[in-house]
């Protein structure tokens, strides 16, 4: 079963991990879900996950198969979701019915919304880690 589950590097796993990209993340959203998609170091490992399922949802038995099924659509991606990219998938009620083909499908059909999510992140995540300008070009001339 461990091999062909999403090992610890595939997985968002703290709080603050997912509070950043929350922060930082850009958001695209589907019928069944919000996607937030945040770059972080680029290190060439693949795309990790995290997953948000409230009891909106459903009960603990709903969410958790959301989860599965979210866990099995993101192992199914493919190139879907480019390397160097954390995705947090909070799920809405209407997952609750899907199959993992499902939720492919409609991932797939914001595919381009998510590339250019995934574009936008990586240019903020270079915005902030370039050095911020000195203030002596601020400094009028004499």
């Amino acid at each position: 079963r461990s091999s062909q589950g999403l090992g610890r590097e595939r997985r968002v796993r703290s709080r603050s991990e997912f509070q950043r990209i929350q922060r930082e993340g850009r958001r695209v959203t589907t019928p069944s879900f919000v996607l937030l998609l945040a770059a972080r170091e680029a290190d060439g490992a693949a795309a990790r996950l995290g997953i948000t399922a409230s009891k909106r949802v459903g009960n603990a038995v709903v969410r958790n198969r959301v989860k599965r099924v979210v866990r099995e659509a993101f192992r199914r991606s493919g190139t879907l979701f480019e390397p160097d990219l954390d995705v947090v998938v909070i799920a809405r009620a209407a997952a609750a019915a899907l199959q993992p083909a499902q939720v492919l499908d409609e991932w797939r059909a914001a595919q381009r919304r998510l590339l250019k999510a995934a574009r936008s992140a990586r240019e903020d995540s270079k915005r902030s880690a370039a050095p911020a300008p000195s203030g002596a070009d601020d400094a009028p001339s004499p």
